[in-house]
């Protein structure tokens, strides 16, 4: 899933391609996305949201309100950007949302989250009014997060991490590798962290994630050669310690994670654990 960075770098890319051009046409394939409202609309900004990306449109004929459109990645959604008359790099089939302005056009390929609707509505939504402080908008509200997870109490640090409703933008590479660099167990109860210990790891993750928003073609977490230091290396030896990664499940819904019971050390492993 595209984590918090990748959505940053998106929204940029986007803002600049496509930002204060009027769309001239608009098609969608989404349920519910009735996309030739957008036709003669200008596009206002484009702005990363967590994990969400929300274009909003506006009319400057006075003919309407501002409507945004909100996407989420998941697993396999993405957002190209062309020329017009170049040749696209994926199926035509696998695009879900098509804006053209003029010659320049934006694709959303096989995205499985979008809505479209007046900007208040889009604003007041569950999906971006529950979120908690944007990891990667600074300076990241810290007390906030801390607050959010005094109320949610989530049974791990692993799950507080990926709770969007939390702290929003984090997803489960940066998870793992800043857990990993912070030498705590995915396991520990939040409730039994020292809140500096809590507050640190927050701003870790915060600082860096933003260190690679200009870097789309790597997650530099220091391990060197564009490698992570434990993600996707389950059995492979840390690089730290020489200690075989382990990898297990957890959360709620359940996500694989992956650590050093060395580096960071575990008093009770998880029995799904390998």
């Amino acid at each position: 899933m595209p984590e918090g960075d990748t959505i940053h770098r998106t929204a940029s890319t986007l803002a600049k391609w496509l930002g204060g051009r009027t769309i001239t046409a608009a098609r969608s394939t989404m349920p519910g996305v009735e996309c030739r409202d957008l036709i003669g609309r200008r596009v206002e900004s484009v702005t990363a949201r967590g994990k969400n990306l929300v274009i909003l449109f506006v009319d400057d004929r006075g003919r309407g309100k501002p409507l945004a459109l909100r996407t989420h990645m998941m697993m396999t959604g993405s957002w190209h950007v062309y020329e017009k008359g170049v040749r696209w790099q994926r199926p035509r089939y696998q695009a879900r949302i098509v804006l053209e302005a003029g010659d320049r056009i934006a694709v959303s390929f096989n995205v499985p989250v979008a809505t479209l609707n007046l900007e208040t509505v889009v604003e007041a939504s569950t999906a971006l009014r529950d979120l908690g402080p944007d990891v990667l908008v600074e300076p990241c509200d810290i007390d906030d997060v801390l607050r959010r997870a005094q109320e949610r109490r989530p049974a791990t640090v692993g799950s507080l991490l990926l709770d969007q409703r939390i702290v929003a933008g984090i997803g489960n590479v940066y998870r793992c590798e800043a857990l990993f660099l912070a030498g705590l167990d995915p396991w520990t109860k939040p409730t039994s962290m020292d809140p500096d210990t809590l507050r640190t790891l927050i701003a870790n993750c915060s600082e860096l994630m933003r260190a690679n928003v200009d870097h789309p073609s790597s997650r530099d977490t220091g391990a060197g050669r564009g490698r992570a230091w434990v993600y996707g290396r389950r059995a492979r030896r840390c690089l730290r310690c020489e200690t075989p990664i382990r990898s297990g499940l957890i959360g709620d819904p359940v996500r694989r994670i992956y650590w050093c019971p060395t580096c960071q050390p575990s008093t009770r492993p998880p029995a799904d654990s390998a």
